[in-house]
């Protein structure tokens, strides 16, 4: 591919592309379907306003178009004027670049708005000049953040071989870790209860029995899903969202539009009591996984976390003959229910020398301890150990 045929522009929303253009990108033939790349479901967050320049998420995203091809690389891009809403914290760096005198916001981020959901940031379809124009994105992003005195670049949620790309880039990389389950091929939910230790079987299983107890569970998707029920769900939505954040990211509008556009990718679990819903869960639908994302109730009551968000996921993976469950952001509580360890990616670019280097001295320490723990955490797995 000869670079002078490549133009790169930037786009202030995703209205200014064609979803099937960003969707050839985001989701080419070849690679497992991401929900959360698609046009409908990051298009849904800019026309709702959740991600938006008023919330502290102004679009900037990056178009790598070729003369006679049209769009052939992406990157979803964000000027971001605070550190919320990302799961990958960074607090700390912007407090001490802050009291050294310099400014740390605004940033770009490049990552899907408020999902800690591994993904491809660099869309690029599959082929001979892939990494050709995936270097170009990066290159782009990284110009415009110094040629715009804009302190840093930040690439969340890479999957492991991206992230090493982006090491070899010259970008510093950070690690963490969620709690997902896999499918060993199981049949049933019982299949997979053989695969764990005696005293851990019987454990969920009391789990499920107490749960259970007077509710009936209803996995609602595609067509069947309804403006009463995303009412419903809001409403779950809206009551664990002001407990943990102070303010939910998602408004009414944004469910409505996802129900519009991609109601085949979302399935809703309902927790019903004589016929209503007290709990709910939203999960996406990928192309071999299961997504969690949010969950509410508004009668709680012991385990109903665990089966609404964890054991229904699970039935419906195994039903679905998908291959992982990844039930969102940290929970070590997820360990003893099957879920393990696996390591999560980000990529980073700062451009002031010595937050650079103090940060990089951080991560190598940090690095050390995440992986020490998921080496305690391994095993410590509810699985029988000759599995």
């Amino acid at each position: 591919m000869d670079e002078a045929r490549l133009e790169i522009r930037l786009i202030r929303s995703l209205s200014e592309i064609g979803a099937e253009d960003w969707n050839a990108v985001a989701n080419p033939p070849g690679e497992p379907y991401d929900p959360f790349l698609s046009w409908q479901f990051l298009q849904a967050l800019e026309e709702s306003g959740a991600a938006a320049p008023e919330t502290g998420w102004a679009p900037h995203h990056i178009l790598v178009e070729e003369i006679g091809r049209g769009l052939v690389g992406a990157m979803p891009l964000y000027l971001k004027s605070h550190s919320q809403g990302e799961f990958v914290f960074d607090h700390s760096w912007a407090d001490a670049y802050e009291r050294a005198g310099g400014h740390y916001y605004p940033k770009l981020l490049s990552a899907v708005p408020f999902t800690p959901v591994t993904g491809r940031r660099r869309l690029v379809k599959p082929g001979p000049d892939a990494q050709r124009i995936g270097d170009a994105l990066l290159g782009a992003a990284v110009k415009i953040a110094a040629d715009n005195d804009i302190s840093s670049l930040h690439i969340n949620f890479l999957p492991p071989e991206e992230a090493l790309r982006l090491e070899a880039a010259g970008l510093l990389i950070r690690t963490d870790q969620q709690f997902h389950w896999h499918n060993e091929g199981y049949e049933s939910f019982d299949d997979f209860l053989a695969a764990l230790s005696s005293s851990k079987r019987k454990n969920l299983r009391k789990e499920r029995q107490k749960a259970q107890d007077g509710l009936v569970f209803r996995h609602i998707t595609g067509a069947d899903i309804t403006e009463d029920h995303w009412d419903v769900f809001y409403e779950f939505y809206m009551d664990t969202g002001a407990r943990k954040w102070g303010s939910p990211y998602l408004n009414r509008e944004t469910f409505s539009l996802l129900g519009e556009r991609i109601a085949d990718d979302i399935l809703l679990v309902f927790a019903e009591e004589d016929g209503h819903p007290i709990a709910g869960a939203l999960n996406m639908i990928g192309g071999d996984r299961l997504l969690g994302r949010y969950w509410g109730t508004t009668s709680p009551r012991p385990m109903l976390h665990f089966e609404t968000c964890y054991y229904q996921a699970i039935d419906f993976a195994i039903a679905h003959d998908l291959k992982t469950v990844e039930a969102g952001a940290q929970g070590g509580h997820k360990l003893a229910r099957g879920y393990v360890p696996s390591t999560t990616y980000s990529a980073h670019w700062i451009a002031h020398e010595g937050l650079a280097q103090a940060v990089e001295e951080y991560l190598g320490r940090e690095r050390q301890m995440v992986e020490k723990e998921a080496d305690f955490l391994k095993e410590r797995t509810p699985f029988k150990k000759d599995g």
